[in-house]
């Protein structure tokens, strides 16, 4: 089949979905908003596929060469689109009145999730091979910032309209503890919980697939995947022929994303969720499960190895594209055959080696992530194996460091494996987990969910007793997450302050400009301030700005004057100490900062003696 034949029926079937969501949508309920939201931005793609669409039935000479990048972005979108489909169906059926608290902040979660795919979906899409005009392409970007500024809105997913919606609520409806599930708990040691419980409902489960008794929520034809747009012209195709010829297992779907679940992981309450999904709403600060609102005792998410396997042999049964193509040592070919790879270690051990070198070239850090590397790396973090552990970490760091893999990273729920790394790994992968911090961090939304991960007392620790390379690695990340206000408090409660005192003092001088320059940046803060002065660090201060390196007094000065402003008691101290002469000279052969810090602080000191 000819490449422009292929991707005018894959325009055709994603315009065949924008047209079945802005039609078929009644937005109701209180999500209305959202949902009228939702579908005024997907409308907007319709001019964007008829181009596509238009290009590729066209006999232009470029129209035959869009096929290899034409299958990811569009594969891509069609999943995108049917979420929303999915979402807007449950979200316009959601009414407070007799629908639990929970429902609502999990459909939250899910407009956050929806925003997000479709964003990134979008910006995938080739626009110079499809000779995209110009007014739909400002078009583009105009839907994807608001889908960006959407997708950050609910990134808080509590918002206001949900928590006042929800405090209407009567008493009773408010109450959402499953009494079943609490008794039986209850009779099982806790130690066993959570594992018995996934046993308990795959063995459920494994009876339900077995004597076809098969609750039905979602028609697999649906669902797209992602091996080429030849599939993705037949499955639009097919849909017309056979609909809802086969169902998804609703205990198969993560109550999040509603997607058939590939890496099924278990919390607290026993309840299971797909991996990515459960560490996002994790790492946004939620502590409750998002199925019954308990609280989570702890935040393990153990894998539920028995749904998994029942999830991929009734896959196989039904003749699915299984979530991992990698089972028992057999690869699936894109035939439908197997064959062994057991035998192929060694090999994978050398690419596992070459990724975690620290000479990748950028096209390849594409590559390895557009394959799914990065969900893999994740979950071999917290192998008991170092040496592996070590790998993977540096490979997740290699990764990063382009752009557009740290939100993939960050949505495979990377970062508290990575804090677990920097607590116990070896001192290598403790250095690398500690770079691989700061490169995620690059991304200023990233800064609020690291700093909440418990990330800022470990690396205050390898910043006090790691390597000299750990010390510099934390050091960096450690001045990039407080950046952000709120993770400048974190720091000084795990004791940074008489950390970065001691590299001051310290008679080796290795690392005096990163300790003054996290001081700066901490300084402004009530409590970071008031830690400095109690810790004794204004004589240290003073020292250096007669004996430091430029750079060193430009940065004391700074720190001093940040201490010292609307503070009559610092700025008594430093006139104790003697500040005024290294000051002075500091006026005239300073740096242009350094004069600019001194000639202030002088002139605080003038008018402290006027007084």
């Amino acid at each position: 089949m000819a490449a422009g034949v292929v991707s005018d029926a894959s325009a055709a079937f994603l315009l065949s979905l924008v047209h079945d969501i802005v039609l078929g949508n009644v937005a109701a309920g209180m999500f209305k908003k959202d949902c009228t939201d939702l579908v005024r931005r997907i409308a907007l793609f319709t001019h964007l596929l008829e181009e596509i669409r238009d290009f590729a039935a066209s006999d232009h000479p470029h129209a035959s060469s869009s096929s290899s990048s034409s299958s990811s972005w569009s594969a891509d979108l069609a999943v995108a689109l049917q979420a929303a489909k999915r979402l807007l169906s449950a979200a316009s059926a959601h009414h407070s009145v007799n629908s639990p608290d929970g429902a609502a902040k999990r459909i939250s979660f899910q407009f956050q999730c929806v925003t997000w795919k479709l964003e990134k979906s979008l910006a995938k899409i080739p626009f110079d091979q499809f000779q995209i005009s110009e007014e739909v392409q400002e078009q583009v970007a105009l839907v994807r910032a608001q889908l960006r500024r959407a997708t950050e809105r609910y990134g808080s997913l509590n918002s206001r309209k949900v928590s006042n919606a929800i405090s209407q609520l009567p008493e009773k409806e408010r109450s959402n503890t499953n009494h079943e599930i609490s008794a039986k708990l209850d009779s099982i040691p806790e130690s066993c919980t959570t594992l018995r419980h996934a046993a308990d409902k795959a063995t459920k489960i494994l009876e339900k697939v077995n004597s076809s008794s098969i609750p039905s929520v979602v028609c697999l034809s649906n669902e797209v995947d992602s091996k080429g747009q030849d599939n993705l012209a037949a499955k639009g195709a097919e849909q017309t022929k056979k609909p809802d010829t086969l169902v998804i297992p609703v205990d198969f779907l993560c109550p999040i994303s509603l997607e058939l679940m590939r890496d099924p992981v278990i919390v607290a309450t026993g309840q299971t969720y797909e991996r990515s999904y459960i560490q996002r709403w994790i790492d946004c600060g939620n502590v409750t499960c998002p199925k019954t609102q308990q609280k989570l005792e702890n935040l393990t998410l153990t894998p539920n190895y028995v749904l998994r396997s029942v999830i991929n042999q009734w896959c196989a049964k039904h003749n699915i594209e299984q979530p991992s193509g990698l089972a028992n040592g057999r690869l699936k070919k894109s035939d439908g055959s197997f064959c062994d790879v057991s035998g192929d270690m060694a090999a994978i051990q050398e690419l596992v080696s070459k990724l975690s070198s620290r000479c990748l070239e950028e096209h390849n850090r594409i590559l390895i992530a557009d394959t799914g590397a990065i969900p893999v790396l994740v979950n071999i973090l917290t192998t008991d194996d170092a040496s592996i552990q070590e790998h993977a970490v540096t490979s997740i760091l290699n990764l990063s460091i382009f752009e557009n893999n740290k939100s993939l990273i960050m949505l495979a729920g990377a970062v508290p494996s990575i804090v677990q790394v920097l607590r116990a790994g070896s001192m290598e992968a403790r250095e690398n987990a500690a770079a691989t911090l700061f490169s995620l961090s690059l991304a200023d939304e990233n800064k609020i969910i690291i700093g909440s991960s418990g990330a800022i007392p470990a690396l205050v620790d390898l910043l006090q007793n790691g390597s000299n390379r750990g010390k510099k690695d934390a050091a960096t990340a450690l001045f990039n997450l407080c950046i952000y206000q709120g993770n400048k408090g974190r720091a000084v409660r795990a004791g940074i302050i008489t950390a970065l005192l001691k590299m001051l003092t310290d008679s080796r001088n290795c690392m005096v400009d990163e300790a003054l320059t996290i001081l700066s940046i901490l300084a402004s803060n009530h409590d970071a301030k008031a830690a400095i002065v109690k810790a004794s660090t204004i004589p240290v201060l003073i020292d250096l700005l007669r004996t430091g390196l430029p750079r060193n007094k430009e940065n004391a000065a700074a720190i001093l004057l940040c201490l010292c402003k609307r503070d009559a008691e610092n700025l008594a101290c430093i006139s104790r100490l003697g500040a005024a002469v290294p000051l002075t000279e500091l006026t005239k052969g300073g740096t242009e900062r350094a004069k600019r810090k001194a000639t202030s602080l002088l002139e605080h000191l003038r008018k402290l003696q006027q007084l």
